[in-house]
């Protein structure tokens, strides 16, 4: 019982982590609206009414939706998520990275983007929380079979 208490302490802290980390880090991208040309990428306000790579632009509400479903399954399934610190971490991961773009499709109408490498999309934290721990938990779970 303990062990299970520890996991969900973890899960909970790493996506309340990464919520934080991507709101704040909008937030002041959003007050700033910086323009940082840094070489190998700049920092740059988009604002982003899609999801990954343009798709489904304008379709916030759908977004929303398919967020909002997302994270009820993580949350209805947590039990079936090992009761391993990698895969407590991934999965909280990835819970805090979707919550942190719903937050803003709730509240701002469009996903707050600034991390521009030049040759991929504009991202935020969330997108990278998200797509780390996609890889993470793919290779995870290649790995245990």
């Amino acid at each position: 019982m303990v062990r299970e208490k520890r996991y969900v302490i973890l899960f909970t802290a790493v996506a309340l982590v990464t919520i934080v980390l991507d709101q704040l880090a909008k937030y002041l991208i959003a007050t700033m609206k910086p323009a940082w040309d840094l070489g190998f990428l700049s920092i740059h306000f988009v604002q982003n009414t899609g999801a990954g790579f343009g798709i489904l632009k304008g379709q916030m509400a759908l977004l929303a939706v398919i967020s909002t479903v997302v994270m009820m399954g993580i949350i209805y399934y947590y039990k079936k998520i090992p009761q391993e610190k990698l895969a407590q971490v991934l999965f909280g991961s990835f819970l805090g990275g979707v919550a942190g773009n719903l937050i803003d499709r709730i509240f701002r109408q469009y996903v707050v983007d600034f991390i521009d490498v030049g040759f991929w999309p504009v991202f935020n934290i969330a997108d990278m929380a998200i797509s780390v721990s996609v890889v993470g938990l793919v290779l995870y779970f290649w790995k245990e079979k």
